[in-house]
């Protein structure tokens, strides 16, 4: 068995109107991430998304 943390430790997190927080999906590396955030910062929404490295609170955020 594998710790899919270990294969996928790069988080996209979205921060709705409320505060509240979803977890958008997992990445093998920042760089594609951050090609997910971007995306999603193109549609023009008034979300918060940014990357997180799962076990850091450390945060790249941007909003769309």
């Amino acid at each position: 068995m594998t710790d899919s943390g270990a294969l996928l430790p790069w988080l996209v997190i979205r921060q709705d109107d409320n505060g509240n927080r979803y977890r958008v999906g997992r990445y093998p590396t920042r760089a594609e991430a951050q090609k997910v955030v971007d995306s999603l910062d193109g549609r023009g929404h008034e979300q918060l998304y940014w990357v997180e490295r799962i076990g850091q609170e450390s945060q790249t955020a941007t909003t769309g």
